[in-house]
């Protein structure tokens, strides 16, 4: 014991002898990072002591400051689109770094398979990327589909529901299914991530909207995808085609959409911080029917001296203004920490999204957490990174839509007069609207539509170098993932209502709760093995397996004839329960060979094969195979073309499935009670027979284009073609009565899409104070049912009488048809568009930065039905113009009326053709010599600046915005509006400030 007590004060001792020595050792080198190229500052570049995690970076001008422990050191310097540099110091002091610019490293990477990526220039396929930059560097948007609106080529993307925290449709190059997933697939850092829209809300049993002959849901709940926050994206990617998306298999038909997430990098520790305020106003209201004292008798009986007397006292009411005309406040926060050493980065971020919608009582919040950490070891040949995220969501949605009673706030308003008085008096208490079954204003302060979100998705990809040679070398690629989230909503409408009072038809209250627990996990094992022979050939080839298993239980709990003012489900007299069960288990296997040839030509080959629970028979392997060539020409010698510095010709080809719809497997049977007796029978309504014979839908693309690059890559062009054949489309088939049924689903039907994509980037200006960089997209699409195997039918809509679509041979997947005057069925339009174009810019001088996107969509009509409810109200704006009346004699009002009395659809079907300045921002960042003065040298980056969506409108549709659809965000029936919850415009205020 005296011993170890003896040198333990020895080593106290030596320490403080020699810790001041210690201290003063450290050195401080300062010194500036250049372009070998030019000499100009290099900024935001990374300075690391090689071997530690002490680092530092380059601010805007290319200086830089780091203190080291003992000299000589060495330095290690890198940055993207830049070459690794290291760099030994002997002394302190000032000293000058060059480092050159990296083609390599500049260039852009792609997904080619399920553990490789390829190099942009060597792709074979049309591959979309969108950078975080253009995701929601430019304005931040509330939903990640929503962003990405207007940045690529091929999708139509439509909001179903202007209700804060989404409701968007995603259709890649045209329609996928009839009846089944339109919907592409996302992949967030290797996680199958489920975008669901379900609707628990009990809504219908008081609207009544789907037991008007289309069952279809007309509560548009939010979209799952709505929930990832798109401030921790890095980048997307679109695998538009089943070309690309093959290798993701039987559910890839509808596209595949490749989320990464933001890492860490090598350096110091980095902290982010952004805020914007803002608010968001209506896009366009309808406007109000200019009354007259003739015109308002004309609505009801004594209504003329009521509109009098309220015009004289002033007080008339714009009851669209009233409910729509609210200015949402948004307020995003987010802060992130990032950083790490040579072996271990980090990133970590937590942002809390708060908008209020246009309408009160409406808004949106979402709290997400996000860890990720990437871990090197074992010397460098193992890898190990860790994805992780939490979200903790809310969305308040009102009640709108279609409904068979009257009674949402959109129907109930279009029946209401300005003179009627809808507020409530000095005790809260609202009066009965004699105009409409509901008191809109009422409807709106006391019910409860919400929907509430707790949600996990935890992924982890583990890269194991196994054997490394000279020319060869082996990989094991490990990688898993949990999606999991329980999804509550909560439906109230109170007693209280006008329309849930007994003596009104009412139920006296309803009180709903739905949950859903979801649980999604993947797992895969693939093997990658890399070959190069002594002429340059390269041979890449991977294979592995695959299992993915989806579980979700949905319950939903229905109370009615409240007691007081109790909203619990044991509260109500009458309680019913309904629930929803599935689980499904895919196994799969992919194999690919590459081969390239000195970046000259490439080509590869591979095949998925999955089998799923979900098939009738479990155990059949349905393959899914893909080939894809590309051949960059200016890699040749012949080449000669000086002002064309690249030039690739590419071809693809490839298959991928969509699985049959929930029940066109197995019959579904409903419970039962007869004399006390429990059992099961065959519904009432109309459901098709089950059967368990049927395949998935096969989707077969082909795809040819051409990629230039001219003038040392200062333009770009890319150019495709592609013909999307989708055969064994599973439909509805009429069936002998006598088997109790009198639909069966059948395997009955082929459908092709063709389209064109066009892009073009160019610097248009480069110096040392103005830069400007433009990007212009054009593309379209053609659909055709090819083949059908059943009488043609009508779905989607209401009937004829009013416009629908309608499948049928030889004619378009979208088209919308309907009786004319003279009770013929004719085609009215069709919903695709004929082309889109969006033109992008960015442009800075000095510090100043200016960016906006302008979107065009030329064509697509919509089924209109609120100017038709209006027109029964006699409230519609246009109600007593004369322009739709081929005779120039009815007003529209009466004549969209008349044409509904004699089923002529006509009048319902408009043009939803827009221009629309979808993005822009301004910001300034401040200069590295003022922020340095205000700040010192805590601040490396300050940014502030003001942005907006939607700021302008340009569109002759005769309602609030052409992007609409009540039944969803999935299904093949977008554009039908039935009073709906507008879209807003938004103006957002930002800083950002980086540490």
């Amino acid at each position: 014991m005296k011993k170890r007590t003896h040198f333990s004060k020895m080593k106290i001792l030596l320490l403080l002898i020699f810790a001041p020595a210690i201290l003063l050792a450290q050195e401080t080198i300062t010194g500036k990072v250049v372009i070998e190229a030019t000499g100009a500052g290099a900024p935001f570049v990374n300075i690391v002591e090689n071997g530690t995690d002490n680092g530092t970076a380059s601010d805007i001008d290319g200086n830089f400051s780091i203190t080291v422990g003992t000299l000589p050191t060495r330095l290690k310097v890198f940055a993207l689109g830049f070459g690794t540099k290291v760099v030994d110091v002997e002394t302190a002091g000032e000293i000058t770094i060059q480092i050159s610019e990296s083609t390599e490293s500049l260039e852009e990477v792609i997904v080619t398979g399920l553990a490789t990526s390829v190099k942009r220039s060597n792709a074979a396929n049309a591959v979309s990327s969108v950078s975080a930059e253009d995701l929601a560097g430019l304005t931040p948007p509330q939903t990640l589909d929503g962003a990405l609106a207007g940045k690529f080529a091929g999708a139509l993307i439509t909001k179903s529901s202007g209700a804060p925290g989404g409701g968007i449709a995603v259709k890649l190059r045209g329609v996928t299914s009839i009846n089944g997933n339109s919907q592409p697939l996302y992949i967030v850092d290797g996680v199958y991530v489920n975008n669901n829209s379900i609707s628990a809300t009990g809504l219908n049993s008081v609207s009544g909207a789907a037991s008007g002959g289309n069952p279809s849901s007309q509560d548009n709940p939010s979209n799952r995808i709505a929930d990832i926050n798109p401030d921790d994206i890095e980048s997307v990617e679109i695998l538009k085609g089943a070309s690309a998306a093959a290798i993701y298999g039987a559910r890839a038909a509808a596209g595949v959409i490749i989320i990464t997430t933001k890492k860490g990098k090598q350096g110091k520790t980095k902290i982010s911080f952004s805020q914007d305020f803002g608010f968001n106003t209506i896009i366009r209201l309808r406007g109000q029917r200019n009354f007259t004292e003739a015109s308002a008798e004309g609505t009801g009986a004594g209504n003329g001296a009521l509109f009098t007397a309220a015009r004289d006292s002033g007080t008339l009411v714009d009851y669209e203004e009233e409910i729509y005309g609210e200015e949402g406040f948004i307020s995003n926060t987010s802060i992130n920490v990032s950083g790490g050493s040579e072996n271990t980065q980090y990133y970590a971020g937590f942002s809390n999204n708060e908008e209020d919608g246009i309408v009160k009582n409406t808004g949106y919040n979402r709290k997400s957490i996000r860890l990720n950490l990437n871990h090197s070891f074992l010397e460098d040949r193992a890898k190990l990174s860790l994805s992780s995220n939490y979200i903790d969501s809310q969305s308040d949605r009102g009640y709108f839509n279609n409904d068979n009673t009257t009674t949402t706030i959109g129907q109930s308003a279009t029946f209401t007069k300005p003179w009627t008085q809808l507020f409530p008096n000095e005790l809260g208490i609202y009066p009965d609207n004699p105009d409409a079954a509901s008191n809109p204003l009422q409807t709106r302060d006391l019910i409860t539509n919400r929907e509430d979100i707790n949600r996990f998705i935890v992924g982890a990809t583990l890269d194991v170098k196994l054997y490394e040679a000279e020319k060869s070398n082996l990989k094991l690629a490990l990688g898993g993932g949990v999606d999991y989230y329980e999804l509550i909503t909560t439906t109230i409408f109170p007693k209280l209502l006008q329309f849930q009072k007994p003596g009104n038809g009412g139920v006296n209250g309803v009180s709903a709760l739905g949950t859903t627990e979801n649980k999604d996990a993947n797992y895969s094992a693939f093997l990658v093995h890399n070959y190069t022979t002594s002429n340059s050939l390269n041979f890449r080839t991977q294979a592995g397996v695959t299992k993915q298993t989806f579980y979700r239980n949905t319950v939903g709990n229905i109370a009615t004839d409240l007691i007081g003012f109790e909203t619990n489900l044991d509260q109500g007299a009458n309680i019913s329960v309904n629930q929803f069960r599935q689980e499904q288990e895919d196994q799969g296997f992919f194999v690919q060979e590459e081969l390239n040839y000195q970046d000259k030509i490439i080509g590869t080959l591979g095949v998925r094969g999955d089998k799923s629970s979900n098939n009738g028979d479990a155990n059949e392997i349905f393959y899914y195979p893909k080939a894809s060539a590309a051949v960059n020409l200016h890699k040749f010698d012949f080449w000669k073309i000086p002002v064309i510095n690249q030039f690739k010709i590419r071809a693809a080809y490839g298959e991928a499935g969509n699985f049959a719809p929930n029940g066109a497997l197995f019959t579904t049977y409903t419970n039962t009670l007869i004399d006390g007796i429990a059992g099961i029978v065959v519904p009432v309504s109309p459901l098709a027979l089950g059967n368990p014979d049927i395949s998935p839908e096969r989707q077969k693309e082909l795809e040819v284009g051409f990629d230039a690059s001219f003038l040392d890559s200062r333009i770009n062009l890319e150019f495709s073609y592609y013909n999307k054949k989708v055969d064994d489309l599973i439909l509805r088939s009429n069936i002998e009565p006598s088997s109790g049924f009198t639909l069966e689903f059948s395997n009955a039907g082929n459908l092709e899409n063709r389209g064109v994509e066009v892009s073009v980037n160019a610097d248009v200006l480069e110096g040392d104070k103005f830069n400007w960089n433009t990007n212009l997209i054009f593309f379209t699409n053609e659909s055709e049912i090819t083949k059908l195997d059943v009488d043609a039918f009508n779905l989607g809509g209401f009937g004829a009488g009013l416009g629908t679509f309608r499948i049928e041979e030889g004619k378009s997947a979208t088209q919308i048809v309907g009786n004319d005057a003279n009770g013929n069925l004719v085609v009215l339009g069709d919903a695709a568009p004929d082309f889109q174009m969006t033109w992008s810019n960015n442009l800075s001088y000095k510090d100043f930065t200016l960016s906006f996107l302008w979107h065009w969509k030329q064509g697509g009509d919509n089924i209109n039905l609120t100017n038709l409810l209006s027109d029964f109200g006699g409230t519609s704006p246009d109600f007593d113009d004369i322009d739709l009346d081929p005779a120039g004699v009815t007003a529209n009002g009466p004549f969209r009326i008349g044409a509904f009395g004699s089923g002529n659809a006509t009048p319902f079907v408009e043009d939803a053709s827009y221009l629309r300045l979808r993005e822009i921002g301004l910001y300034y960042n401040l200069s590295s010599k003022i922020r340095e003065k205000v700040f010192g040298k805590y601040v490396s980056n300050l940014k502030i600046g003001f942005s907006g969506n939607n700021l302008i409108n340009v569109f002759d549709y005769n309602s609030y915005d052409p992007e609409v659809s009540n039944f969803g965000s999935n299904g093949l029936s977008t554009g039908v509006e039935v009073t709906p919850f507008p879209t807003s415009k938004r103006y957002l205020f930002h800083l950002a400030v980086d540490f």
